[in-house]
């Protein structure tokens, strides 16, 4: 099979889930990057300067645009390096050394800014920061994605389990906007860790701190951070105390629950944009590879979302409005 019909094929959307135009910029952002890393890593290697002319020596069986589409393949798919080896007429070896040169350089990008082209948010910092400018309220909420049970006797090995999707998970948290689209995903944790903790360990507490005009919307899994943050954070509202509560009160409860629900809802639909990738849905990977995998596939997913036009809903308050004549 020719390199050339290969690259073609897997250049198709249905195989990278990006467009073709949004992997032309990519290959553009990601080259510089990937060859300061691999200078670096000769310069290292070697000890000194470069003593031959550039070009020179070995040369690649993979070229950087069949690496960058053999990784967005992989993360896509979940195809095994085997597979792709075939595809491209290499070695297997040679697709898992070209997945981990480009993986981590698509988990470092950032995710993108809606409205603000070129401008990127890598930290819960930056996000806070940015959220804080623009007025922004955030909605965060953690997903769980099935992973390899660590080997038997080895330490950590009941650190996964869930204790609410029963199996080996990896808890990650999402924040995103009004509009569901992607801010910040990170915080990868084992999934016996609380979601509330799993934040609290990224400094989530301290950024409520120092931007005190950021509002969120959360789930049950954050009451804490609600109770500690009250003016800040709105959580789903308790249920009446009273066995048997008034039935206006009941209807109020579970009005102002549908309404919570309603407002926070978007963020799942970002975690579900995100599990449309099939490492996603049950990663088979090597764990430690996984929140890179994770990083890279929200920032592309990132991309996407910020591209979709901004709109404010309108209000639902009730108005006065004039009496009619009669």
């Amino acid at each position: 099979m020719s390199t050339k019909w290969a690259r073609a094929a897997s250049s198709h959307p249905v195989f990278t889930g990006i467009s073709r135009a949004h992997l032309g910029g990519l290959i553009e952002e990601l080259a510089p990057a990937w060859r300061a890393r691999r200078e670096s890593a000769l310069r290292e290697r070697r000890g000194g300067a470069r003593r031959r002319a550039a070009g020179a020596g070995r040369k690649h069986e993979l070229v950087f645009t069949d690496r960058i589409l053999v990784t967005l393949v992989h993360l896509r798919t979940q195809l095994p390096h085997a597979a792709l080896a075939e595809l491209y007429s290499v070695g297997r070896p040679t697709v898992t050394e070209a997945i981990g040169e480009i993986r981590p350089l698509l988990a470092d990008r950032g995710f993108a800014v809606p409205d603000r082209p070129g401008l990127r948010l890598c930290t819960l910092a930056d996000v806070f920061a940015y959220a804080d400018a623009e007025g922004v309220k955030l909605r965060i909420d953690g997903t769980e994605t099935q992973v390899r049970r660590p080997k038997a006797h080895h330490p950590g090995r009941c650190a996964f389990v869930s204790g609410k999707k029963k199996q080996n998970t990896i808890k990650t948290t999402t924040i995103s906007d009004h509009q569901g689209r992607t801010l910040w995903s990170g915080a990868d944790r084992p999934g016996r860790m609380h979601d509330q903790t799993a934040m609290r360990t990224e400094g989530i507490a301290e950024q409520f701190r120092l931007h005190p005009a950021v509002k969120a919307e959360v789930d049950e899994g954050y009451r804490g951070l609600a109770n500690e943050f009250p003016e800040q954070i709105s959580a789903p509202p308790r249920k009446p105390k009273d066995n048997d509560p008034p039935l206006g009160e009941q209807y109020a409860w579970r009005e102002w629950r549908r309404r919570q629900s309603s407002r926070r809802t978007c963020v799942e639909h970002a975690n579900a944009e995100h599990k449309q990738w099939r490492p996603l849905q049950r990663f088979l990977g090597r764990r430690e590879h996984y929140a890179a995998t994770h990083r890279a596939v929200a920032s592309l997913i990132s991309d996407r979302a910020a591209q979709r036009p901004t709109r404010h809903k309108p209000s639902t308050e009730l108005v006065p409005v004039s009496p009619m004549a009669c």
